[in-house]
């Protein structure tokens, strides 16, 4: 099949079967242009829990669908590659957050979305890269253990003086090895452009960056502004989705490096396939399946999230 009939195929059965798809913006662009919603993982878990379709096919990494089922338990979830995990998320175990919690018992334990299920059990609140900031500063607890990023954690340290913030030596590997260097660099290559740079960088690049956010609040800025020229310091397909959608402007990558693996295991045909086998025996390896207790504790820190107004 062509990618054009593997396409129109897929949309057949979405109708034919309920199916309403999810895709990060880190997929590939021929996954972004099947899908009903786009955006970073929380967004999309919000958009999953509006729609009225009965299947929900999660174009992204393994914490994502998860946190999609818990904000819609009654709905079917799946994922078309289950091997699409996180490098972030993974690199903290339960084991380690109790030792954590248990040595210092008086810190309130914020935990990045970028977290399973079963270690957002033992948070006290869930923020995601572009509410960090704003819901920590308006914590009344001033001390707080930040987990897993590192970077993203010193981010908020540094907007949040007034805080005693532990932070966990973790963090995203794609975008932690971009180096000051590499910053510099693309700015003296391309002085016209604006550096815009994801927060899960390190301090010595974002420090160089005329705009720091999340991967939405990149888009969104590069989308508005008058400048014409961009350095894109996230994922390097951010870079390609924002050339499509503002033709008129110029993009560059801060660095070719910036590449999650994970996100590139889907394919067009893992969503073709997991699309055409729901409804049968055979997607039932790739339906998310949470049981009733990990739901209710892992939403705690999630649903004190959206009181906070993340």
């Amino acid at each position: 099949m062509t990618v054009y009939e593997v396409k129109n195929k897929i949309e057949e059965l979405k109708k034919q079967k309920d199916i309403c798809i999810l895709a990060h913006s880190y997929e590939s662009r021929d996954i972004i242009e099947v899908a009903d919603f786009v955006g970073d993982s929380y967004k999309l878990s919000v958009d999953a829990s509006k729609v009225k379709n009965k299947n929900i096919v999660f174009a992204g990494v393994h914490f994502m669908a998860q946190t999609a089922k818990m904000l819609s338990p009654d709905k079917h979830v799946y994922m078309p590659n289950t091997e699409a995990g996180c490098r972030m998320a993974e690199q903290m175990d339960t084991d380690t957050l109790a030792g954590m919690k248990a040595a210092e018992p008086d810190r309130l334990v914020v935990a990045y979305i970028n977290t399973t299920a079963e270690l957002k059990t033992l948070c006290d609140v869930c923020v995601t890269s572009s509410s960090a900031v704003r819901i920590v500063k308006g914590l009344k607890e001033k001390k707080i253990l930040f987990i897993p990023d590192c970077n993203l954690g010193s981010f908020v340290q540094k907007a949040c003086p007034d805080k005693d913030i532990k932070l966990f030596n973790g963090g995203c590997p794609a975008h932690a090895v971009v180096t000051r260097d590499e910053a510099v660099k693309a700015k003296a290559d391309h002085p016209n452009a604006l550096l815009l740079v994801h927060p899960e960088c390190r301090a010595e690049v974002t420090e160089l960056a005329d705009y720091v956010g999340s991967t939405s609040g990149i888009m969104d800025f590069a989308k508005k502004s008058d400048n014409k020229e961009f350095i894109i310091g996230t994922e390097m397909s951010i870079a390609e989705h924002l050339q499509f959608e503002c033709p008129d402007k110029r993009f560059y990558l801060l660095s070719k490096n910036i590449i999650c693996p994970n996100m590139k295991l889907t394919t067009l045909m893992d969503v073709y396939r997991i699309c055409d086998d729901i409804d049968t025996d055979n997607a039932q390896d790739r339906e998310i399946l949470m049981s009733d207790e990990l739901i209710s504790k892992a939403k705690v820190c999630i649903d004190k999230m959206i009181q906070l107004g993340g």
